[in-house]
């Protein structure tokens, strides 16, 4: 997960490197890192919410009302030469999945298959969106000092959790693998050497089994 030091750096790293930024999808994409972690997952739910009719595609005043109602701060001229890099086809619509893959932050293949890893080990069910009943046997709350002293119920405590990887203020209790991926999209913009970042995904997940050797030894974690 994006330390509190490590989001604060990426978005001050972000906000120096959009003053000399020229490219217009680089601009806006520094623009929602420089919100932190968690900006390219929230500007994607933002275009979700707009797609009322589920068509995955948003046409030139449904794309500049999402970016405003983000609260992206772009000029006209900068939102629309954005939608045309888009729409290739000249349709006057383009497909958001497809941009906000565009959008996110590079990744090596390495660093992807961690967080899908990630990601399937969360998602119990295997239905593709996480809920607090997936996390339940997967993720342990009941050492938490809160649930000790009786101040909060397992869910939640699993549903606090599951806010790290929602939208603030637009929670919904579910996480899909793109809002997943996209958080950690910002996360791996943060961290600049794989190898802190495998230590750090195998750490929060678990993924080498390296937890459960250590438990078998009798080593308290």
């Amino acid at each position: 997960m994006a330390t509190a030091r490590g989001n604060r750096e990426l978005m001050e790293k972000s906000k120096k490197a959009l003053q000399t930024a020229t490219d217009p999808v680089e601009k806006l994409r520094l623009k929602c890192l420089a919100r932190g972690a968690s900006g390219i997952k929230g500007i994607g739910r933002q275009f979700k919410i707009m797609d009322d009719d589920n068509s995955r595609s948003i046409d030139m005043a449904e794309f500049r009302k999402g970016i405003h109602d983000f609260g992206v701060d772009m000029d006209p001229g900068e939102v629309k030469e954005v939608f045309q890099i888009f729409d290739k086809d000249g349709s006057g619509s383009i497909d958001f999945d497809e941009f906000l893959v565009a959008l996110r932050p590079s990744m090596s293949k390495a660093r992807k298959s961690l967080i899908g890893q990630a990601f399937r080990k969360m998602d119990k069910s295997g239905d593709g969106v996480v809920t607090i009943e997936d996390l339940k046997g997967v993720y342990n709350c009941t050492k938490h000092p809160k649930y000790l002293n009786g101040e909060k119920t397992e869910d939640q405590l699993l549903g606090e959790y599951l806010k790290t990887f929602d939208t603030p203020n637009e929670a919904d209790g579910k996480v899909t693998e793109d809002e997943f991926v996209n958080y950690y999209a910002g996360v791996s913009a943060s961290i600049d050497n794989d190898c802190y970042f495998t230590m750090m995904m195998n750490n929060a997940w678990n993924l080498d089994g390296s937890a459960d050797k250590y438990k078998k030894r009798g080593v308290r974690l």
